[in-house]
C-alpha cells in the first residue's frame, strides 16, 4: 500500500515483545516497526498529495478488497469489533500491528453526518466518497478543497491505537489547513461516536496552535518520538563482532569489523561495522553521517547493551530496517566462511582505492580571500572554503557569508615538507602493531600531531597570517577551520573528522591554529576513516580557512531532503540550537529538529531543544557557556521557511545536488558557514 497516502495513520514505531532464540535476537521489548510509507523518526502521516503525483494502480491491482458482509461505513463505533471490523492493519498478526480507521465528517448533512470507513476496501478517502456516490463526479480540485478551505464539506481523518502511549488518537493529514472550528466540530463529532477516550494528535506547529486556540486536549509526534524505543538512522545489514562501549575510551579500540552498542552518543567514531545507540541523536549528529558515508546500518535502540550484553564479542548479523532492526547470531559454518579482515575492512565505506582525493595546485601559494574564491579553486584551498566562496557569489537573497581568507595547500605542503613529514610518517606506520592494533595507532598519532604543533613555521609565512588577519578581517576573533582535499566531496563527507579552532583573538594563537588544524590531518577518527575509504596517507592534504568568529542567535545544519526517506526531495531537515551550533553536530545533546514540506506547507516538530545553556564567544579567546531560557523554541515558523529557501537557493548553486548546510542567525540574518555534498550509501 505504498501509494495510499492518505490512507496512512501516524507512522510511530512500535513496541514488540519479541522473545529471545539462540540464532536470532530480535531486541526484546525494543524492536519497534512502522509501514513502509513513512520512517519511525517523523511519526507522521504520509502525504496524501504525494499519493496524486505517483502512479496509480490499474486492472486488478486498482479494484477495492471485497468485504460484503462489511458495511460501506458505520456512523458509531461502539466497542472494539466494530474498530476491528472497519479497520486496516499494518503488520497483521505481529506484535507490531498497527490498526487505523479512516473517517470522514460530512458537514453539510445536517446534523453533521460521521462515516468511519470500511479502510480495508476504500484506503482511500476519495475512493469512498465516489463509490458511495457522495460526491459521485466532483473533480480533484473540488475534493482538495476539503484539506484547505474552512468552508469545506468533508473533514477527513484517521484514528488509531498508539500502542507506545496506551491510547487511541484522531488526526488530519500535515498539510490540513484546520481551523479552531473545525477542530471544535471534529472533535465533538469524534468523542460523540468513538467508544474509548480519544486524543487528538497533532501533525504540524499549525495543528498545535489550533488545538491550544480550540482548547482541545492533544498529543504532539515530538511526544510520540520521545515514547519510540527504536528510530533507525541509516537503513542497511551488516555483519560483525558485538562490542558494548561502555564510555569514550572504549571508542578507540573499536575495529572495522564490530557491531558497536554506544552507551553514550559519541563525538567521533573510527570505522566499524554497524552503529547501534542506546542514546537517540539527530540525523546530523557526526556519528550518523559517518554511517550515512560508510553506509553502515545506525539505529537507536532503547537499553541496546543490555539487550545484547549476551551476545557482546560474538558474530552477528545485523539488520535495521525501517520495520525494526534484527540481530542474528552468525553458526560457526557462516563465522568459518568469513573473509579475511582486510577484505572485512574493505566493505566500510568506500573499496579502497575508489576515493580520490582532490588532485591539490600546489603552485598557489597568495593567500585568497573570500571574495575571490569559486568552486574551481577547490584544487588550491579545498572544497569547504571553495563553496563559501561559491555561496557568497551567488548572491541569496537575505543571506550573509562570514568574511576570511584562505590559507592554501601549499603552505601545508611546503611546511610539512620542512620538518619531513613523509619520512615521520613511514617511520610511524613500520612501528610494531601500529597496522594491526588501533591503540598503538592512536598513540602514535597524537605523538605525531604534539610535534607538528611544535614545530616552527617559516618566519615569513607567520608575517603573512598576521598582515592578512589585520588588514582584511580586522584583528578580530576568528575561526581557524579545516578545508582539506578530502572532504566535502560527492562520495566522502569527512564530517566531523578534522579540527576547528573556536574564536582565536591573537596573531601568536592564530599560529597554533593554524597548525592545530593542519595536525587534524592526523586525528584517530580522519587516519581510520580515510583508510577504510580508500586515502592514501601521503595524497592528503590540508588547507585552512581563517573565518571571522559571529556570535550567533542560533546555529544548525539543515539537509535539503529527508534524510529518513529519499522519496521525499520536497523536504527540508533542519536541526538548531541556541547560540553557537558546535553541539548540534556533536550529538551528544538532542538537537531542535523540524521537517518543512514545500509540498503541504507543513513544519512538523521531531524534538524540541529542552537545553539551559548554550555556547557563546567569549571576550578573552575561545567560547564559554551560558545560560539560556528553558523551553524556548530555537525555531520559529517564519524561521523554518526562510531556512528552508535558502537550503533550496544552496542546492541550485550546486548544480540540484543535495546539500548538508551549516547555518547560524545573527538576529534577523541568516548566515551561511557550511555546504557539502549530501552524502548516503546503503549497503
Amino acid at each position: 500500500m505504498k501509494n495510499q497516502k492518505n490512507a496512512c495513520p501516524t507512522s510511530v514505531a512500535r513496541s514488540r515483545n519479541n522473545s529471545v532464540t539462540a540464532l536470532c535476537l530480535v531486541a526484546a521489548a525494543t524492536l519497534a516497526a512502522i509501514p513502509a510509507t513513512a520512517i519511525a523518526q517523523l511519526a507522521r502521516k504520509p502525504s496524501y498529495y504525494q499519493q496524486q503525483n505517483q502512479p496509480q494502480p490499474e486492472g486488478p491491482a486498482a479494484q477495492l478488497v471485497p468485504r460484503p458482509s462489511v458495511p460501506s461505513s458505520l456512523p458509531v463505533l461502539r466497542g472494539q469489533g466494530d474498530f476491528d471490523q472497519m479497520a486496516r492493519v499494518y503488520d497483521a498478526g505481529t506484535p507490531m500491528q498497527l490498526a487505523h480507521v479512516l473517517f470522514a465528517i460530512d458537514r453539510q448533512a445536517r446534523p453533521a453526518r460521521m462515516y468511519y470507513i470500511d479502510t480495508p476496501r476504500y484506503q482511500l478517502h476519495v475512493r469512498f466518497l465516489r463509490d458511495t456516490r457522495l460526491v459521485p463526479s466532483t473533480a480533484k480540485r473540488e475534493i482538495d478543497r476539503n484539506y484547505l478551505v474552512p468552508d469545506r464539506r468533508f473533514l477527513f481523518g484517521t484514528l488509531s491505537w498508539q500502542q507506545n502511549i496506551g491510547t487511541f488518537t484522531y488526526e488530519f493529514w500535515e498539510g490540513d489547513r484546520l481551523t479552531a472550528a473545525l477542530l471544535r466540530q471534529a472533535d465533538e463529532q469524534v468523542k460523540a461516536s468513538f467508544f474509548a477516550p480519544v486524543k487528538f494528535k497533532t501533525n504540524s506547529t499549525l495543528h498545535e496552535r489550533v488545538a491550544k486556540e480550540a482548547g482541545i486536549d492533544s498529543v504532539s509526534q515530538e511526544a510520540l518520538i520521545r515514547e519510540q524505543p527504536f528510530l533507525p538512522m541509516n537503513l542497511g545489514t551488516a555483519t560483525g563482532r558485538v562490542r558494548i562501549v561502555d564510555d569514550e575510551s572504549g571508542i578507540n579500540a573499536l575495529l572495522p569489523d564490530d557491531i558497536a552498542v554506544l552507551r553514550q552518543v559519541p563525538i567521533s567514531l573510527p570505522p566499524v561495522a554497524g552503529v547501534l545507540t542506546e542514546r537517540p541523536s539527530t540525523a546530523l549528529s557526526h556519528v550518523n553521517l559517518l554511517a550515512k558515508g560508510w553506509g553502515i546500518p545506525n539505529a537507536y535502540v532503547r537499553d541496546a547493551a543490555t539487550v545484547l550484553k549476551a551476545h557482546a564479542g560474538q558474530w552477528v548479523a545485523l539488520k535495521v530496517a525501517a520495520s525494526g532492526y534484527q540481530v542474528r547470531l552468525l553458526t560457526p559454518e557462516e563465522i568459518a566462511a568469513l573473509p579475511p579482515r582486510a577484505v572485512r575492512t574493505a566493505s566500510t565505506g568506500a573499496t579502497p582505492g575508489s576515493a580520490r582525493a582532490i588532485k591539490p595546485d600546489l603552485r598557489e601559494t597568495r593567500l585568497l580571500p573570500l571574495a575571490s574564491l569559486r568552486a574551481r579553486n577547490n584544487a588550491q584551498c579545498g572544497t569547504k572554503a571553495a563553496n563559501l566562496g561559491a555561496m557568497l557569489a551567488a548572491h541569496i537573497p537575505g543571506t550573509s557569508v562570514p568574511d576570511g581568507f584562505c590559507v592554501p595547500f601549499a603552505h601545508y605542503d611546503r611546511f610539512m615538507r620542512a620538518n619531513g613529514l613523509a619520512e615521520r610518517i613511514a617511520r610511524m606506520q613500520q612501528q610494531p602493531g601500529f597496522s594491526s592494533d588501533p591503540k598503538i595507532r592512536q598513540k602514535a598519532l597524537a605523538q605525531l600531531r604534539d610535534e607538528i604543533v611544535q614545530w616552527p613555521v617559516d618566519a615569513a609565512t607567520a608575517a603573512a597570517w598576521r598582515a592578512a588577519w589585520q588588514s582584511q578581517l580586522g584583528g578580530g576573533g576568528v575561526f581557524v577551520r579545516s578545508s582539506s582535499n578530502s572532504e566535502d566531496l560527492p562520495g566522502f563527507s569527512g564530517a566531523g573528522l578534522y579540527t576547528t579552532v573556536p574564536n582565536v583573538k591573537t596573531g601568536d594563537a592564530l599560529e597554533v591554529a593554524v597548525k592545530k588544524v593542519w595536525a587534524s590531518v592526523f586525528n584517530p577518527e580522519a587516519w581510520e576513516a580515510r583508510s577504510a575509504a580508500g586515502f592514501g596517507a601521503e595524497s592528503v592534504l590540508m588547507g585552512v580557512f581563517v573565518q571571522t568568529a559571529i556570535d550567533s542567535t542560533n546555529a544548525g545544519v539543515m539537509i535539503t531532503r529527508d534524510p529518513f526517506d529519499a522519496g521525499h526531495p520536497h523536504v527540508t531537515y533542519i536541526s538548531a540550537k541556541r547560540g553557537i551550533g558546535i553541539r548540534v553536530v556533536e550529538g551528544q545533546r538532542v538537537a531542535e529538529q523540524v521537517m518543512y514540506s514545500s509540498w503541504s506547507k507543513a513544519i512538523q516538530v521531531l524534538s524540541r531543544s529542552a537545553e539551559e545553556t548554550s555556547l557563546q564567544l567569549d571576550k578573552e579567546g575561545g567560547v564559554k557557556e551560558v545560560p539560556v531560557e528553558a523551553g524556548r523554541n530555537v525555531l520559529t515558523d517564519e524561521l523554518v521557511v526562510r531556512l528552508a529557501n535558502v537550503g533550496a537557493a544552496v542546492k541550485r548553486t550546486f548544480n540540484a545536488v543535495d546539500q548538508d548546510i551549516e547555518w547560524a542567525t545573527v538576529g534577523d540574518r541568516i548566515v551561511l558557514l557550511q555546504a557539502r555534498p549530501y552524502v548516503e550509501r546503503r549497503r
